[in-house]
């Protein structure tokens, strides 16, 4: 009995004799379109017409690579802009470094100019910090009295006196500024020669020229300098300009505000002037004893001199043979 399958399930010809056809039609395509480029309207045809579909089929891989260059971009722009901003600190600090040298060495080249012009000879300082007493203006510098500095030294600038060390320590030494209240120093009005005192302000930061008539020749913007009386200072140095001159009517002295010329308040550096103060000695303690002994002077009279040998045996040979004679007949002549 001969099996066949039924109508439906027919599969015409055999396999091997589809493929066998399908491999010559596509050998004579390939032929074909190598020889005379037959195929080329046909494929760019066939390419516009499945370009959406293969777009589509692109478009979850190419959002996935989007999401993942965008993630990407993000966090090396943040580190770009983390590094930049990391760059811009590090410049403004080296700007802000050059621009303190610049102003440092100026300041330094000024305050060699006006070591040559001072009559002493003077050292270079370095400010460490403030004194610690908020009543008083007081600095430290480093250098004490293993470098020579010694009680008394004035202090200076480039512009004027800043002040005068008053406690010394072995590598430090502390400066009582211009403007303390303790301070005064001996001025002089540089256009008109008048002399005074300058005090220190205190927490103002200006001095004073106490005790000055009100007819004194003093005017807004006079310069003040030192005028060496106290053997501190050398005669010369600027100090201050008159910023304010009250003359009261009713009182007999009037009222001077001065501004110190030196930077008090902005220096780095200061020059100490290496000159003691030329302080008269003490008279010895006899001469005190008897000054308080007899109170009050008296005139000196000069001491008579005494007489020669030969003089004063002469009178007395005379007034031995006289006796009493010579003289009572000296008035005698004398009324003659």
């Amino acid at each position: 009995m001969e099996y066949s399958p039924p109508p439906l399930f027919k599969q015409g010809a055999s396999a091997r004799v589809k493929m066998m056809v399908f491999a010559c039609i596509s050998i004579g395509l390939l032929l074909a379109d190598s020889q005379k480029f037959a195929l080329n309207a046909l494929r760019q045809s066939v390419g516009t017409l499945l370009y959406p579909a293969q777009m589509a089929a692109l478009a979850p891989r190419n959002l996935a690579y989007g999401v993942g260059n965008y993630f990407s971009s993000l966090s090396a722009l943040e580190t770009e802009v983390r590094e930049l901003k990391r760059q811009q600190i590090v410049a403004a600090q080296t700007m802000q470094q050059a621009q303190l040298n610049i102003i440092e060495n100026n300041h330094l080249r000024r305050l060699m100019e006006a070591r040559e012009h001072v009559p002493v000879k003077s050292m270079m300082a370095e400010i460490l910090y403030d004194a610690r007493d908020m009543y008083s203006r007081k600095i430290v510098l480093d250098r004490g009295s293993q470098q020579g500095v010694e009680l008394g030294f004035p202090v200076i600038d480039n512009l004027g006196v800043v002040g005068q060390v008053t406690r010394v320590f072995p590598f430090t030494a502390e400066v009582t500024l211009l403007t303390d209240k303790a301070q005064a120093i001996p001025v002089q009005i540089l256009r008109s020669g008048l002399r005074s005192v300058a005090y220190g302000g205190g927490q103002s930061g200006q001095l004073e020229l106490r005790y000055t008539t009100t007819n004194a020749d003093i005017v807004v913007g006079d310069i003040v300098v030192t005028s060496g009386l106290d053997g501190v200072y050398p005669a010369g140095l600027a100090v201050a300009r008159v910023m304010l001159v009250e003359n009261n009517a009713n009182g007999v002295f009037g009222r001077v505000v001065c501004q110190p010329l030196a930077g008090i308040a902005r220096n780095t550096q200061l020059l100490v002037l290496m000159s003691t103060p030329n302080i008269a000695p003490r008279p010895p303690e006899e001469e005190l004893k008897t000054s308080k002994k007899h109170g009050k002077m008296a005139p000196i009279k000069d001491a008579p001199a005494a007489p020669t040998p030969a003089a004063a045996a002469a009178p007395a040979k005379d007034a031995a043979k006289a006796g009493a004679a010579p003289a009572a007949a000296k008035p005698k002549e004398e009324s003659r």
